[in-house]
């Protein structure tokens, strides 16, 4: 196991009625203006909205509303929040929603504060930015782990670029399993596929050799797996919902990435086909990821056949290392097809009309990865893929 640091400054507040029960004090240490940030007005339909603003209301807040955030959030729409936040003199952010939210949230909290674009400051001057706008996060949407971190994945139209920006950490999160009751089934399994490639991205870094971070993240998968397919049985099931909100949280709170160096190079061109297209991030890598992994055999196989035995339970006898990492391979390319998941890029409306070389020539190459990927092989990939 490589060393490491870990300090995790999110305080995370589980379980039904999580908002009810500790919303108020933490409020009660925020600053009196308190912008409530949200997305397409799901919240509002569930209740969740006058919820959260009773409790806003009742703590004496001043509400600055930042709505509207989308799926695949815009560099244009953090500027929008940034500017929000500096009018109305921001003390406090409040994000409720998912991952889309959570990470516009990331970057409107820095930006806020800064006299420079944080595009350019990060991808041209490699700094980072020193302050921040104290945040807490709802999650009524899960799978992408974004409350956890401080990470989030931004679209500059502009540049034709969706990057990871590096923000602030949120203050505490909220898991109400029941805020997530009102997701459709189809955003239920393509958020939680998000969580089960997390999970297998983290551990196909360095170092190859087992150690403490991989079992536990194998525990994770095998949870993530077998919770996705009881949702699908019984979608109103809360304890299968219990489940996948909190692995949704562990494959992204730092626990499984303890003493590791990442892959995450099937998310780096995930997030190109969608600055391309705005894909659905979680459908996007159901069709990759089986496509991508037979391009790292046999660089991966060790990797891919420990998955095989101690994930997907396939019986080792007889069978070679490179046996068992194209069986683990394969069992991950029927799960998708099983759970509904697309396994083509036309499934998704994309199609050869789409810049393919222009997505695999702009894809960040990552240092953790089994394989070193290039741009045409990667691009090979995406044609696979149509």
């Amino acid at each position: 196991m490589n060393s490491f640091t870990y300090n995790y400054p999110v305080t995370v507040y589980f379980g039904e009625k999580a908002a009810e029960k500790n919303l108020p004090k933490e409020l009660a240490k925020a600053g009196n203006t308190v912008m409530l940030a949200y997305g397409g007005g799901s919240v509002k339909k569930n209740g969740i909205y006058q919820e959260l603003v009773q409790l806003l209301n009742n703590a004496g807040k001043q509400i600055v509303e930042f709505p509207g955030i989308m799926s695949n959030p815009t560099y244009e729409k953090v500027l929008e929040g940034a500017r929000i936040a500096r009018e109305n003199k921001v003390s406090f952010i409040l994000a409720v929603g998912g991952g889309s939210v959570i990470d516009c949230c990331k970057i409107v909290s820095a930006q806020a504060l800064m006299d420079e674009d944080i595009w350019e400051l990060e991808y041209t001057k490699h700094g980072a930015p020193a302050q921040f706008i104290p945040m807490g996060a709802v999650v009524t949407a899960f799978g992408t782990g974004a409350e956890m971190n401080n990470g989030a994945v931004i679209t500059n139209t502009e540049k034709k670029m969706k990057s990871p920006l590096w923000g602030a950490f949120y203050d505490f999160a909220i898991l109400d399993p029941f805020y997530t009751m009102s997701m459709p089934m189809s955003q239920v399994i393509s958020g939680a596929f998000d969580s089960l490639s997390h999970s297998m991205e983290t551990y196909m870094g360095l170092p190859r050799e087992i150690n403490y971070s991989d079992e536990i993240n194998e525990a994770t998968q095998r949870n993530i797996i077998r919770n996705i397919r009881a949702a699908l049985v019984d979608p109103a099931d809360v304890q299968t919902r219990s489940e996948l909100v909190w692995t949704a949280a562990m494959a992204e709170n730092g626990m499984l990435k303890i003493g590791k160096v990442t892959d995450f190079q099937c998310h780096m061109l995930e997030h190109q086909l969608g600055a391309y297209t705005d894909c659905s991030h979680g459908q996007g890598l159901a069709v990759l990821h089986p496509a991508l992994y037979r391009h790292m055999m046999p660089e991966a196989n060790k990797q891919f056949a420990r998955l095989a035995v101690e994930v997907w339970q396939i019986d080792p006898k007889e069978k070679s290392e490179a046996e068992l990492a194209a069986a683990f391979v394969d069992a991950l390319a029927a799960f998708i097809k099983e759970i509904g998941l697309p396994t083509r890029l036309k499934e998704m409306n994309i199609g050869a009309e789409t810049d393919l070389r222009a997505v695999a020539d702009t894809t960040i190459l990552t240092g953790g990865c089994a394989k070193k990927f290039t741009a045409d092989e990667l691009y090979e990939i995406l044609q696979e893929c149509l």
